[in-house]
């Protein structure tokens, strides 16, 4: 029997008394914030940075999203593209072509590349890169160790794919059982991933949250009702209108600003419209991040209906604020995760514009109280919420 030559390199700090290992790493995802935006895509890059800084030998393979002239800025980190420039959304939901192509190259790029990589580090959507990853892995030697931001249920897979939904489910199902090192974003998701047999250590990373404890005071907030993400189905954004007009039966003065863009927003700004909101409500778009951050420190609260979150990133950057939150109870949102009832903000029953007006109104009527209440939550669970506490879990795995 041949035994491979394990050949390590050493960071000279420590880490629980030990030396770290430094590691060859293929970072794989369709996605390179900010050329598409969203919180896995923060995350995903955050993480290629830190493990370069900690000195790890760092490539991170992704799909071009960007224009020629521009390509992306990753200091010291090796982006290299395969696959197609093309779009990964039709009308909200991901196309099948782009993933199958991207899967294509990875494999491709592992087939002649994949001797050099010690660790192939890979976010599970859209599972063609991992399927890929999998079926060179003990020919090429390295680990696999995936990011699962969310485990889909067959129902929903019939719901998204028709009558491909079983084929979806099957893959699924096959990528959970590759040999790897798992992390996932919270309980909901860890609990399906364990239910489904994941092969493998998991590993719950529950911070994504990269700011510091503001330093300022919690402030007083002005009558303006904040949501923030993609205007696709899931996020239920076209709630958020009729909600507002029911709301503002109790709260005249109220207004709304809905950031972020997608098939849905052009109704979102036909119902402005229709309601006659011009100069009360506004769905700009996408902005810089600067301005939802800005917008979320002010506002009320942040309204998020979406009934399918991984983790909710934008929730705990409203918390971290003092921004009371208000979400929708589903069996696919793990944003919940983060609401405790009347001390950082409610969970409504549904989307309907009844229940959600509900919540927002009782964020009114609590005033600066619960602002104060959802500031000091976060302060008590600020260390797990950090993404350095994710960091460093990260590390931790990577030094085993």
């Amino acid at each position: 029997m041949t035994v491979r030559p394990v050949r390590l390199r050493f960071k000279c700090e420590a880490l629980h008394g030990n030396l770290l290992p430094l590691v060859r790493i293929c970072m794989v995802y369709d996605c390179l914030y900010p050329h598409t935006v969203g919180g896995a895509e923060r995350w995903f890059r955050q993480l290629a940075v830190h493990l370069h800084q900690e000195g790890h030998d760092v490539t991170y393979v992704t799909m071009p999203q960007w224009d020629e002239t521009e390509p992306p800025e990753l200091a010291g980190i090796r982006v290299v593209a395969v696959g197609p420039r093309s779009g990964l959304y039709s009308n909200g939901r991901r196309r099948v072509a782009p993933p199958l192509l991207f899967g294509l190259g990875v494999f491709r790029h592992l087939a002649v590349h994949g001797s050099r990589y010690e660790v192939v580090h890979t976010v599970s959507f859209p599972y063609f890169p991992l399927l890929a990853a999998g079926l060179l892995r003990r020919i090429k030697r390295y680990r696999i160790v995936v990011d699962w931001v969310e485990v889909w249920t067959r129902e929903y897979w019939h719901e998204y794919l028709g009558v491909l939904g079983g084929a979806g489910h099957w893959i699924q199902r096959r990528c959970i059982r590759l040999r790897q090192d798992a992390f996932c974003f919270s309980e909901l998701n860890e609990r399906r991933l364990r239910a489904a047999g994941v092969h493998g250590p998991v590993t719950m990373l529950r911070g994504l949250y990269e700011g510091e404890l503001p330093v300022r005071e919690v402030l007083p907030a002005e009558p303006v009702v904040v949501s923030a993400g993609r205007h696709i189905p899931e996020k239920q954004v076209t709630a958020i209108v009729p909600a507002f007009m029911r709301a503002r039966e109790e709260v005249p003065d109220l207004r709304c600003a809905i950031y972020g863009d997608g098939p849905d927003r052009a109704e979102v700004l036909c119902q402005i419209t229709s309601y006659r909101l011009e100069g009360i409500a506004e769905a700009p778009g996408f902005v810089p991040q600067e301005q939802v951050e800005h917008a979320l420190r002010k506002a009320l609260c942040l309204v998020l209906p979406s009934r399918r979150e991984g983790h909710g990133l934008i929730v705990v950057e409203a918390i971290a604020e003092g921004t009371p939150v208000v979400v929708v109870r589903g069996p696919d949102n793990a944003a919940v995760e983060f609401v405790e009832e009347g001390v950082n903000g409610f969970v409504a029953d549904s989307a309907s514009p009844g229940d959600l007006a509900a919540a927002i109104v009782r964020v009114h009527q609590a005033g600066q109280a619960l602002r104060e209440s959802t500031r000091a939550w976060f302060e008590r669970n600020r260390d797990v919420l950090s993404s350095e506490n994710s960091l460093a879990a990260v590390s931790a795995v990577y030094a085993r």
